[in-house]
């Protein structure tokens, strides 16, 4: 090989060169995805609901325990809603 067939390689970047090369390797679908935004929207259900349940005591808790249902409650309900918008946004992907 001259000289002269290396000088293009060196002088694009690394993203170029592997979208280049790698252009055909990628699969049309990516059931991955899927699987990840509908566990992702289970679990936000399942957190803003179990929030919910504590805060209006649908378990009938006693009152000894109504701070930490309150505490419980109010912090499953605020990380639902942020697990809602890092879903929404594309956060929780890595791609």
């Amino acid at each position: 090989m001259k000289s002269e067939d290396k000088q293009p390689l060196q002088s694009e970047s690394f993203e170029e060169y592997r979208e280049r090369v790698h252009a055909n390797d990628r699969p049309s679908a990516q059931p991955h995805k899927l699987i990840r935004a509908i566990f992702g929207a289970f679990m936000i259900i399942l957190y803003v609901g179990m929030g919910i349940l504590l805060l209006i005591n649908a378990f009938n808790w006693s009152s000894d325990w109504a701070w930490c249902r309150y505490i419980v409650g109010v912090v499953l309900v605020i990380y639902g809603i942020f697990r809602g918008y890092r879903q929404y946004k594309g956060i929780d992907y890595y791609s």
